[in-house]
């Protein structure tokens, strides 16, 4: 399994990004996706998830203000991320579960200037 996330930059306070995630060797449609974020010195977070039928959870930092969605054709990961916040500023990672192991993407780089 290989997961290749994108999209990450440097956006002023109020500003948006779009990260996508491309995966390679698993089912993807069936596959439950989700988005972390991690600063330094903290532990790496769930920010979303998206499951195989649809159904999505947000943390409540980041309820309204970022949106996950997945395209099973082209086997990719979404993360629209608008009203950004300095406190967004971390490195994003792609993960999903894949017959027992866990795989992450090589993680994307979101500064939020305020």
């Amino acid at each position: 399994v290989q997961l290749q996330a994108s999209g990450g930059g440097l956006v002023q306070t109020g500003g948006s990004l779009r990260l996508s995630c491309a995966a390679r060797g698993l089912n993807f449609k069936i596959a439950s996706m989700h988005w972390y974020r991690q600063t330094p010195g903290k532990e790496r977070e769930l920010v979303a998830t998206i499951t195989q039928n649809g159904s999505i959870n947000y943390i409540d930092d980041v309820k309204g203000r970022f949106t996950i969605s997945r395209d099973n054709v082209y086997r990719r990961l979404y993360l629209q991320m608008d009203s950004l916040k300095p406190e967004d500023t971390a490195v994003y990672y792609c993960a999903t579960r894949w017959y027992d192991r866990d795989f992450w993407g090589q993680g994307t780089l979101v500064t939020v200037s305020s």
